[in-house]
């Protein structure tokens, strides 16, 4: 008996090759890490020992070699039948960020005008970092985009320029000078925007902190210091709160900035995702906002816009700069395909103050 092959009318598969296919289906896959433990190094040196790149010993690439035949691995094929397809990924640090689907939206959409594939893999940890830069070995990127706090982690820089991947850091506060990045200027920003509720005739404005393991976080927070100062204004301790840019952090801190003996009548946090947390507890106090308290966030993620009253803040381009950073690499990796000597860029978006209904006059004049 022979069954038909609906791709090939002529041509005739027998029924044990069927179920052979059928049992491959259902064996587990042997993956780049398999061959890794058995040969004793790591998933980046047997993705080098596969491309052929130098700076493996000759012990470890036998080593390797060894381990690749005892359990019979196939490089990934769908990875092999793209091999002239530029490959970028990209490490998420946040998943809960209001941020994050805008900058799917700008990297897939410049990924697919441009022709190249697009991967992202969770990085909340650096553990988890690894492993999903592992996952991105695997799948033969040619380049990385890196956010905050990746983007400025040694051992993680490290690890990518080791494996010939290209590295970006993206809205890093701190740009490499070997590491191409896309910037903004955090510090102004954050400047302008206390600013703006100095002129409103705010004397008492908190602070609401960013995590602070990432680089803009402290740049924010020097730019509302620095206007504070220009303004001759002092800063209670007690307007300075931890956040770590999830809205939980900034219920947390809003309830502590709200209960201080002098309560703040502005409060500025290093976030939208926290400045809408903000709103939600002077709701729940019942505050007027703006006519109690005014809130400002950062960046001008989608919940700027749909909480009641819309928030003022920071407009970061997002979408805009995670295509740039996409084009960035594509251009990055085309050149160094072509023999091209490195090129580095540190490109330089643009932030915008965003005024909506969240901020307005001090409750009573300035002292």
């Amino acid at each position: 008996m022979t069954t038909d092959n609906g791709d090939d009318p002529g041509r005739r598969i027998s029924p044990s090759a069927i179920v052979e296919l059928a049992l491959d289906a259902h064996r587990p896959v042997v993956t780049i890490h398999d061959v890794a433990r058995r040969a004793g190094v790591s998933s980046m040196t047997v993705s080098r020992v596969i491309n052929g790149k130098r700076h493996v010993s000759e012990d470890t690439r036998e080593r390797v070699n060894a381990a690749i035949a005892a359990l019979n691995y196939s490089p990934n094929l769908t990875a092999r039948s793209f091999s002239s397809a530029i490959r970028i990924g990209a490490l998420y640090s946040n998943p809960a960020s209001s941020n994050l689907g805008t900058f799917l939206m700008g990297a897939f959409r410049e990924s697919g005008v441009s022709g190249c594939q697009f991967q992202i893999e969770p990085g909340v940890s650096e553990e988890e970092a690894i492993a999903g830069l592992h996952r991105l070995v695997e799948a033969r990127v040619a380049g990385v985009i890196l956010p905050p706090p990746l983007c400025d982690n040694p051992t993680l820089l490290d690890m990518i320029e080791r494996a010939n991947i290209i590295p970006l850091a993206f809205a890093t506060a701190r740009p490499r000078e070997g590491v191409s990045a896309i910037i903004v200027d955090d510090y102004k920003g954050a400047f302008d925007m206390t600013r703006h509720l100095i002129d409103l005739g705010h004397r008492a404005i908190a602070f609401i902190q960013g995590d602070p393991r990432h680089s803009p976080s402290q740049r924010r927070e020097q730019g509302y210091r620095a206007a504070m100062a220009g303004a001759k204004l002092t800063i209670a301790e007690e307007w300075i709160a931890p956040g770590l840019f999830t809205y939980r952090s900034g219920l947390t801190a809003a309830r502590q900035l709200l209960a201080a003996q002098r309560r703040p009548t502005a409060i500025f946090a290093s976030n939208d995702d926290m400045a809408a947390a903000v709103i939600a507890v002077a709701h729940g106090m019942d505050l007027d906002v703006p006519g109690d308290l005014s809130i400002a966030g950062f960046d001008d993620a989608a919940i700027a816009a749909t909480i009641w009253p819309e928030l003022t803040t920071v407009r970061q381009p997002i979408a805009v700069m995670a295509a740039r950073a996409v084009t960035l690499l594509n251009e990055h990796i085309r050149a160094a395909r072509s023999g091209a000597p490195p090129k580095v860029s540190h490109v330089r978006e643009m932030l915008t103050l965003v005024q909506r209904a969240s901020t307005g006059p001090a409750p009573f004049p300035p002292s």
